[in-house]
């Protein structure tokens, strides 16, 4: 592993599933991860040695990449391994083979724990093998970590399809809506979902907002009004002003608007626009 590109091997495995070489593919993924895991156990420093690091394990070191002063230069050892890890993963389920997945996606989370994608994938696949609290603990946890609105969104449409098993029309509505005020309408089965439930007993359309929160803080779920992806919204709407779409502004501010409510709404845009004068308030 010191002596190669990891970078090179992962396009070279990359470009045999492209090319339709799954089983090859997953053969060498797996070389490259026994590989990697016997370079970290011989090359990482220990627990003991990172005490005086602020994050308790090294995997958590690795994964937010906290070792800027490390002696050992392993800058680059957290983000390559989780690509991995996620390559083998998506080569198992291509062979069928979910089990061999699951286990690669639990170290692709292990790698980079901030990944809501890979937290997501493993869920999905925690569902099919039909471990119930294994999928709804993980969806659960995208929302302390989640810094993308497309994975808050199908956070709540998975919660959505359990609230409908469990016989609660009202609170899978309540799910699906606050999945839809997240939505950037590029989520096919969330399109799917919102267009199954019309004119039924989960249609978040029947749901009010303050019906929403109420319904989901019910079940100890945020409703969806998270300041982060607010603040978001609001950056990628002024630069869409800026380049003079202002179609595509004034629906991201009204996405934002909806998500922490009118006032805060307007706060966070004063913040933003705090040092752009009369341009700032007129975008």
């Amino acid at each position: 592993m010191a002596n190669t590109n990891l970078e090179d091997e992962l396009v070279s495995a990359e470009s045999l599933m492209v090319d339709g070489q799954t089983e090859a593919a997953k053969k060498r993924l797996a070389a490259l991860a026994e590989d990697a895991e016997e370079y970290v156990a011989e090359n990482c420093p220990t627990t003991e040695d990172t005490q005086w690091f602020s994050f308790p394990t090294l995997f958590e070191r690795l994964a937010y990449r906290r070792v800027e002063n490390d002696p050992r230069q392993l800058e680059d050892v957290g983000e390559p391994f989780d690509r991995l890890y996620s390559d083998l993963a998506l080569a198992c389920v291509r062979l069928g083979d979910y089990e061999e997945a699951q286990e690669a996606l639990k170290q692709t989370v292990r790698w980079n724990p901030m990944d809501c994608g890979a937290r997501l994938d493993l869920a999905e696949l925690y569902r099919t093998n039909g471990d119930m609290q294994e999928y709804l603990g993980l969806t659960y946890s995208v929302f302390s970590r989640a810094s993308d609105a497309r994975h808050l969104a199908r956070a709540f449409a998975n919660f959505s399809e359990y609230f409908g098993a469990a016989g609660k029309p009202e609170t899978q509505a309540a799910a699906l809506r606050a999945a839809r005020r997240l939505d950037m309408g590029d989520d096919q089965k969330l399109t799917e979902m919102l267009e199954a439930a019309k004119g039924t007993d989960h249609d978040p359309d029947e749901v009010t907002d303050e019906e929403t929160t109420e319904l989901l803080g019910k079940e100890g779920l945020p409703d969806g009004a998270n300041a982060d992806i607010a603040v978001c919204l609001l950056f990628c709407a002024s630069d869409a002003a800026d380049f003079g779409n202002r179609n595509l502004a004034t629906e991201l501010t009204i996405r934002a608007r909806d998500l922490v409510g009118t006032e805060a709404c307007k706060a966070l845009l004063e913040l933003i626009h705090a040092d752009d004068g009369k341009e700032g308030e007129d975008a």
